[in-house]
């Protein structure tokens, strides 16, 4: 596989780090991970916008992989929302936004504050109103992850039962998302991104509800068939907030469906790209 250039880009008082592919004149596909994700999640799409005559970047969220941790401790979402205004503020050219889970959230509430800049903004399973049984899994992935672990196995067993992903054959991956701390494995972010506080918060669902009304860029959403987060009920709340929103299904699969489904999100992403942000 290509490697990618490493590249920093300041964010709202941190800096954000991305890997970086192709043609850095080319116009910006910006990519934005999952909680408890990181940039390398969306290396395959990068990689296939970037062959396609895109420079596609992926991106840590604050407080995750090499990006910078807020002195702060603010990861509410309205703090994710401005790193993504300061990245498309650095390129200031128009620019699309890609974001699966917390990173869609952010891509939604700072992409729609630009809509002269913002040719696109493509979200995997994400939506204003949310399914809050769905989300007790992932506060129940975090609250297991906050101890850490004893082995990569182990890790590997966390995502398995939590999250519904297929347990990984090969664990070795991991490691590079993971830290060691005192010999115990702990994913690479900042603790305080899990805190109850962050997970699904109202001032969350305030600021998506503001955002969708306020966005005028192309918005497309991917929803997962088997989502365990945005019901049918979410999509028809997100068509009235946003009635240009367009919605694909990605069949058979559940919410955190980028991981094994990238290149087929990548076919999705070019053929919109081809319409909104031509090359």
């Amino acid at each position: 596989m290509t490697i990618p250039s490493r590249i920093s880009v300041p964010g709202d008082g941190l800096e954000m780090v991305a890997d970086a592919y192709g043609d850095p004149a080319a116009p910006p596909v910006c990519f934005f991970h999952g909680g408890g994700q990181s940039r390398r999640s969306w290396a395959k799409s990068a990689l296939l916008v970037a062959q396609a005559g895109y420079y596609g970047l992926t991106f840590d969220l604050r407080g995750h992989g090499d990006s910078g941790w807020a002195a702060d401790g603010d990861y509410l979402l309205e703090a994710y929302g401005r790193d993504v205004e300061s990245i498309i503020q650095a390129f200031d050219r128009p620019i699309a936004l890609v974001g699966a889970s917390r990173g869609g959230q952010s891509a939604l509430v700072g992409g729609s504050r630009h809509a002269d800049l913002v040719r696109l903004i493509m979200l995997a399973d994400v939506a204003p109103y949310m399914v809050d049984d769905g989300v007790d899994d992932i506060r129940d992935f975090f609250r297991a992850s906050d101890c850490g672990f004893a082995s990569l196995e182990d890790a590997a067993d966390a995502l398995h039962t939590y999250l519904g992903q297929p347990r990984l054959p090969d664990v070795s991956g991991l490691a590079k998302s993971m830290r060691d701390v005192d010999g115990r494995l702990f994913w690479h972010w900042d603790p305080r991104t899990t805190a109850p506080e962050f997970l699904h918060p109202p001032s969350e669902g305030e600021a998506l509800i503001a955002a969708a009304r306020r966005a005028k860029s192309p918005l497309v959403l991917v929803k997962a068939e088997l989502s365990e987060i945005v019901s049918d009920e979410s999509v028809r709340q997100f068509r009235a907030l946003a009635p240009h929103l367009e919605v694909e299904i990605a069949h058979g699969v559940g919410h955190m469906f980028t991981g094994d489904r990238n290149d087929a999100f990548a076919d999705r992403l070019l053929h919109h790209l081809a319409i909104h942000l031509p090359l």
